[in-house]
């Protein structure tokens, strides 16, 4: 599979990225195909591709000023109930990655999978995993210990279970954008940020509505026309299946029912007209936003052309006028994102049906 066009592709992007000391690869253990993790296989199969990609990486281009920074994630599940079964699945990664320690172990979930929850099976080993990734810490299997989609409440339990083991709670990973500031994803940050923790937001575009790429007003015009810049087509060429396709269109252009008709268009206007007088592109302010309060972005990065604009976030600032015009912007449209298709940010799909969480 390495020598497909994709990877291929992927080899170009992390290239770039570890010349530019830019390189975070953010993956996880259960990360592949929608079929294969919906149904707990694949396990390892993007580690240890990552592991590939940064290697030749290295090989050809040398060390770089800043080493990439390498995150992967423990996944929850039924059949994980003591700390051991942490560590040996730290340590599992660690060879997948083919690092001797792993920059940042994360714990994918709340411990929220609970297939035999009907027949009143649904204890919570979420001090587990805190124990586990504790352990792992101590034994040097990892660097750094974080958690995803943790709200204060749990942070707060889970930091203060932490410390009694002298382990630092570095990060936590949550679905923050401008349209993604609802159903607790502010307060979360907010915590966050008072706490010491910082935190790493994914799903920075929404999806993709914020690089303007599915409602921008002229899109149409340009495509029909052939004229579309490097970042354009590789944001119109990206992968999603046709539910994800359907909601987004929905975002973007309304409904008529929970959407208003026009969607994220006077949002998008906003922020147009600042990456205009900015001199950059919708999908830069989109991110400086993220940075602006506080957070990391994570945007995921499909082509040289997208990793380039992304770069292009760095090194500047929105005002403070600014982000309260697009934040009052965003306010106005009346609802927020939730996610598309299987990819919400507040529920996973886990083979058996869907189970939800909340950031309280």
């Amino acid at each position: 599979k390495c020598g497909s066009l994709e990877n291929e592709e992927l080899q170009q992007v992390v290239d770039l990225a570890h010349t530019s000391n830019a390189a975070f690869l953010d993956t996880a253990e259960r990360y592949g195909s929608h079929m294969k993790t919906a149904f707990g296989l694949g396990y390892h199969e993007t580690e240890e591709l990552s592991a590939v990609l940064l290697d030749k990486a290295v090989a050809v281009h040398g060390q770089s000023e800043r080493p990439a920074i390498i995150a992967t994630k423990f996944t929850p599940t039924p059949w994980r109930t003591t700390v051991q079964s942490v560590v040996d699945a730290c340590e599992a990664s660690r060879q997948s990655l083919g690092v001797d320690q792993i920059d940042l172990y994360q714990i994918h979930m709340p411990d929220i999978v609970k297939p035999f929850r009907f027949l009143g099976q649904d204890e919570t080993f979420d001090k587990v995993y805190w124990d586990g990734i504790a352990e792992c810490y101590h034994r040097g299997l990892v660097k750094n210990v974080g958690v995803c989609n943790y709200g204060p409440t749990l942070l707060a339990q889970c930091q203060e279970h932490l410390d009694m083991r002298g382990v630092p709670l570095a990060s936590n990973q949550i679905g923050y954008s401008l349209l993604g500031r609802h159903n607790g994803s502010q307060q979360t940050l907010d915590y966050c940020r008072d706490n010491g923790i910082d935190v790493l937001a994914f799903y920075p575009f929404a999806m993709g509505l914020l690089t303007g790429k599915y409602s921008t007003k002229n899109a149409d015009t340009v495509a029909a026309a052939s004229k579309l810049s490097g970042i354009e087509k590789s944001l119109r060429n990206s992968k999603k299946s046709r539910l994800e396709m359907t909601d987004l269109m929905r975002y973007a252009k309304g409904d008529g029912k929970d959407i208003p008709e026009g969607g994220i268009t006077p949002l998008l206007s906003v922020m147009e007209r600042v990456a205009e007088e900015r001199q950059k592109t919708v999908a830069q302010v989109a991110l400086n936003y993220i940075i602006c309060k506080g957070a990391i972005p994570i945007p995921g990065v499909r082509s040289v052309a997208q990793l380039q604009d992304n770069l292009g976030a760095m090194g500047w600032r929105l005002t403070e006028d600014e982000v309260t015009m697009l934040e009052l912007e965003a306010d106005k449209l009346g609802f927020g994102f939730d996610g598309a298709g299987f990819k919400r940010t507040s529920e996973k799909f886990v083979g058996y049906g869907v189970e939800k969480f909340s950031l309280t």
